[in-house]
């Protein structure tokens, strides 16, 4: 008995060594605390997840890149495309998990009809969230943009305003800290829950499910099929978590698989 003993610690201290590490960079409301979720289930399969809390959308790539970090859970395919063209980087698309509908937001108005002429509107400051809201804002019959199809789109871009609507640009991190300071805020929906706002009832105007801005899973592409890596997917996109989804974040946030 003894002898299988001291067999039986041999083998749980092996397992234990055996245990591999993903750190993985995420952004507070809904990344990190879906990771979190299915820390447990990721340690049975020998995976230790370590999830790295950031409140920006450029170190996690730049990290991921520069392989501090084994992958990074914060974006959608449009942003990781244009990071990707203008840092020089090929980080790629693990997974697609769930969406985070965009939203317009107002303190001071309750519809988009109250909204008075000279507006000011605040909208991200990156290419891809930016040419998003803008879109979006189009979409409520706000402005009108010279290509509708242009996930780009620029302030420049717009050919009809006829409230005269003020633009601003702010890093979209930042956003929920000015709504009380202008009309209209255009808010991620993580950088929205983090602010306690509830994008099913506080929105003015969500995007609907048909929109292409999944969150993905990215990592290096010599990094994107190891078994540490595909056992992070098999837990992301477990009925587990479509549930955990589901139940935590009533509609503001949706699973994508």
């Amino acid at each position: 008995m003894k002898k299988l003993l001291v067999a039986f610690a041999a083998v749980a201290a092996f397992s234990a060594h055996a245990a591999e590490t993903l750190t993985v960079a995420a952004t507070p409301v809904p990344h990190a605390e879906i990771l979190e979720f299915i820390k447990p289930a990721l340690a049975k399969e020998g995976v230790d997840l370590k999830v790295k809390v950031f409140t920006d959308y450029v170190q996690p790539n730049v990290q991921v890149a520069e392989k501090r970090l084994d992958a990074n859970f914060f974006q959608h395919q449009p942003y990781l495309n244009e990071f990707n063209k203008a840092k020089g980087t090929n980080l790629v698309s693990v997974a697609g998990v769930h969406l985070e509908p965009l939203g317009v937001y107002s303190s001071k108005y309750k519809s988009l009809a109250e909204l008075p002429d000279g507006a000011n509107v605040v909208i991200p400051n990156d290419a891809t969230n930016g040419g998003r809201a803008l879109l979006l804002l189009e979409k409520a019959g706000l402005i009108k943009l010279k290509d509708s199809t242009n996930i780009l789109s620029t302030i420049k871009d717009i050919t009809e305003n006829s409230k005269g609507l003020k633009f601003r640009e702010l890093e979209a991190a930042t956003i929920p800290r000015v709504l009380t300071q202008v009309d209209l805020a255009l808010i991620n929906t993580n950088y929205a829950l983090e602010a306690k706002l509830d994008p099913s009832k506080d929105a003015l105007v969500i995007e609907g499910s048909d929109s292409p801005y999944v969150n993905i899973l990215v990592a290096r592409p010599d990094d994107k099929d190891s078994d540490a890596m595909k056992k992070l997917v098999a837990a992301l996109h477990s009925p587990e978590v479509k549930a955990f989804i589901l139940e935590k974040y009533k509609g503001a946030v949706l699973p994508a698989f």
